[in-house]
């Protein structure tokens, strides 16, 4: 998974993880409420909870992004049919028989905080250009583009099948302790 997310990436070093989290999203739109969830708890959990905002922002759109455009037409609009619990309920323990189709990773680094939602999908995301700012939908990448420090996108490789979308936040620094003298 980190493999591709690295590339077009500042250098990052994946050993230097400090946080890593993942929750697989059920193919229905009301998964984008239950990946906000699980980002306001790992932010919270990991006590860069201040960021939440954009990161929330950022993370609602590349998850409706993923199940708009990156699933195929039957798994679009599923019914919510056979679980009460999330699949990112820290409790949920069932293993799915199928690689879920959609997939939110967090990963934070020192200074950085990475967003990547994998999708079942080889086409590349594109951003609409509209002159219609009534519109309710086609704004997505814009606010990416606008709340994230930067973004991209890569085609998964090995037995992974899709591309993962990531968007990345600085975090402000912490300055380390000096040493008692």
């Amino acid at each position: 998974m980190l493999e591709p997310l690295r590339q077009g990436l500042p250098p990052l070093d994946p050993a230097a993880v400090s946080n890593a989290a993942s929750c697989a999203l059920p193919a229905r739109y009301e998964a984008v409420r239950e990946a906000r969830q699980f980002t306001r708890r790992t932010l919270d959990q990991w006590d860069i909870g201040e960021r939440f905002d954009d990161v929330c922002l950022v993370v609602s759109e590349l998850v409706t992004n993923a199940l708009r455009h990156g699933l195929p037409l039957p798994h679009r609009n599923s019914s919510a049919e056979g679980r009460r619990g999330g699949p990112c309920d820290q409790d949920h323990a069932r293993v799915s028989e199928q690689t879920p189709p959609v997939r939110l990773h967090l990963m934070r680094w020192t200074e950085r905080l990475v967003c990547a939602v994998r999708d079942p999908s080889h086409d590349s995301p594109v951003a609409q250009d509209s002159d219609d700012f009534s519109a309710e939908s086609g704004r997505g990448l814009f606010l990416v583009d606008s709340f994230a420090d930067s973004w991209g996108w890569h085609p998964l490789a090995g037995t992974l099948n899709g591309k993962v979308v990531w968007a990345l936040f600085r975090l402000p620094h912490e300055p380390q302790p000096s040493p008692a003298e």
